[in-house]
């Protein structure tokens, strides 16, 4: 298949493949129709053949090359499934493009430090599970690494220890880099309330901004409903990126946590 998308790369084949769609011709004929000498249409010619492109049939002193279909056929089958998949993720392409969005919106706002401090972000969602299959997803390490992380992240170290006092962080590493976020649990009741800090950090450990969380978890007819509520402090002008993309970041890994918890099988409770 490369080589055949290859062969197709060079817009002179591509002229060639398109008169010999028409009918098979000579080499002659196919060198006159693209303005090219024969010797270049000939090498042309040669490599589309090693491609499986086209056939040549001796004819007395005339050489008449012919369009293989099935190559063909077989490419544009490979490019509609690529389409069909762009199709499929398209809602991915749009939240790129709404993260760029925010972020030139937000740069323009970002003129001095704390010039996000007190934005508030509040996230609900009703999940098909027990609140204590729930809580667990939060508060117990392995779990909360099942979702809590961007698409293409992978979770490297988190905890929300659910006591007062508790260790709060969350780390996450891709092709790029690693990203880290530390803080405090403040206040936790199993099953129904998680208070915690966390503070976004840059490359060289300094705080780009704090999160201040509160995690409230109740019985709904179909499961739990959840809600966080976030609000932010010491937002520094490097924290644009951050901010810009809590709304999306979040809308993503609470659907991430919705699908773990569906998923997921009870086992008896921890003592």
């Amino acid at each position: 298949m490369e080589r055949i998308a290859s062969a197709l790369g060079d817009s002179a084949r591509w002229r060639i493949v398109e008169l010999l769609a028409e009918r098979p011709r000579s080499v002659g004929e196919l060198a006159e129709l693209t303005g090219a000498r024969q010797p270049q249409t000939t090498k042309h010619l040669q490599t589309l053949a090693r491609a499986g492109l086209v056939t040549v049939h001796p004819l007395g002193q005339r050489r008449v090359y012919a369009l293989e279909p099935e190559p063909l056929a077989a490419l544009a089958g490979r490019v509609r499934d690529l389409v069909a998949t762009a199709a499929a993720h398209a809602g991915e392409r749009d939240v790129v493009a709404r993260y760029r969005a925010a972020i030139e919106a937000e740069s323009a706002l970002a003129d001095r430090d704390r010039w996000a401090d007190g934005r508030a972000f509040t996230f609900e969602r009703v999940l098909a599970a027990a609140r204590d299959v729930v809580w667990r997803h939060w508060v117990e390490p392995d779990l909360l690494a099942s979702w809590w992380a961007p698409p293409s992240m992978t979770v490297t170290d988190c905890a929300l220890e659910p006591r007062a006092g508790g260790r709060a962080v969350l780390e996450y590493r891709d092709a790029e880099g690693r990203y880290r976020s530390e803080g405090t649990v403040h206040a936790a009741r199993r099953g129904e309330h998680l208070d915690f800090d966390l503070s976004v950090l840059d490359a060289a450990g300094a705080v780009s901004f704090t999160g201040h969380y509160d995690l409230t978890l109740t019985d709904a007819p179909d499961g739990t409903r959840l809600r966080l509520d976030l609000r932010i402090t010491g937002t520094t002008v490097e924290a644009v990126p951050h901010i810009a993309g809590i709304g999306t970041g979040w809308g993503q890994v609470l659907d991430h946590l919705a699908a773990a918890v569906t998923t997921h099988t009870p086992k008896e409770p921890r003592p």
